[in-house]
């Protein structure tokens, strides 16, 4: 399952770049844009989910409010046995990025890499390392399925 709240110009090339990444990996994505999905849907996806990828810019030094929601309200139903990421764009200050990934971590989902952050909008090297963190959550979850 992948959040994210995200402004279009920022993160959306990001995110199908990372799609095609899972799809071809033979992994199923299903991304939840959090400017019109309920976090109950966001939730009830992580039951049957092996990995969780939440995205957001940095909005004054914070990552976005309804991404910051949704872990909040994710990091209370304790989810088990997920491997996640994240990623996002900033401007002057790249906060978001590690917040999502402590808030990720104190639920206990396993991090994969340092996630991945963009000054603007995502030139060619950061939609690389999209694909380089694609290809490793993807082996992460093959991994662990076989195990």
């Amino acid at each position: 399952a992948m959040a994210q709240r995200t402004r279009p110009t920022m993160t959306a090339e990001r995110n199908s770049t990372r799609e095609v990444k899972f799809v071809s990996s033979g992994l199923t994505v299903r991304v939840f844009p959090l400017g019109g999905s309920a976090r109950s849907d966001v939730a009830t996806e992580l039951l049957d989910a092996g990995a969780f990828l939440v995205g957001s810019p940095t909005l004054n030094q914070n990552m976005f409010p309804t991404v910051a929601d949704v872990l909040t309200y994710i990091r209370g139903l304790q989810p088990k046995n997920l491997i996640g990421a994240a990623f996002g764009s900033y401007g002057w200050s790249s906060k978001a990025v590690g917040q999502i990934s402590e808030a990720l971590a104190a639920m206990g989902v396993e991090l994969v890499g340092d996630g991945v952050g963009a000054v603007y909008v995502p030139g060619a090297d950061d939609l690389e390392r999209c694909q380089q963190l694609g290809r490793e959550v993807a082996a992460k979850l093959a991994a662990a399925c076989e195990g």
